[in-house]
């Protein structure tokens, strides 16, 4: 029997343990952070299949973003599909980051119901691999995962003397 949401909410702590083992042993990745009783957890384990995860991103980004690059240089170098939200050009695509995340940082990712807000690459890229969602990749990025926008980076002042 498939479990949903509301079942998972409706377990006790015992149940969660439980499933997450079962989980855990027809899984051939090796979860190296043990099997704790969270929710979250056991929601974790029901979105990963056999060989590869399944996976369900949704990334609220800006078109020309250092960090929103970002996010999408770790997509890449996963080979994972995402829907790419402009929240610059699309305020109803803004105000849905605003309400899912409680903020109005961007970027914004959703993995499988899972919000990171405000996040670099670097940080999509550390929770995917501690939550087993994807495995460790020798390739490199095609652009930085962790730089700011251009014109968020601090510029040089001219030093003015009085005269």
């Amino acid at each position: 029997m498939p479990l949903d949401d509301c079942t998972i909410r409706s377990l006790s702590v015992a149940d969660h343990e439980h499933v997450g083992r079962k989980i855990l042993s027809r899984s051939k990745n090796r979860v190296e952070s043990g099997l704790g009783s969270g929710m979250m957890r056991v929601k974790r384990f029901l979105n990963m299949s056999e060989s590869n995860p399944s996976l369900n991103i949704v990334a609220y980004l800006k078109p020309s973003c250092g960090w929103s690059q970002g996010v999408r240089a770790i997509m890449r170098k996963y080979q994972l599909p995402f829907e790419d939200r402009d929240i610059i050009n699309d305020p109803v695509q803004r105000q849905e980051m605003i309400e899912k995340s409680g903020q109005m940082l961007s970027p914004c990712v959703e993995i499988n119901g899972h919000m990171l807000a405000d996040v670099s690459g670097e940080e999509v890229e550390a929770f995917m691999l501690a939550n087993g969602l994807v495995a460790p990749s020798s390739v490199e990025p095609d652009a930085p995962i962790n730089a700011p926008c251009p014109d968020e980076m601090p510029q040089a002042q001219r030093m003015q003397f009085g005269s």
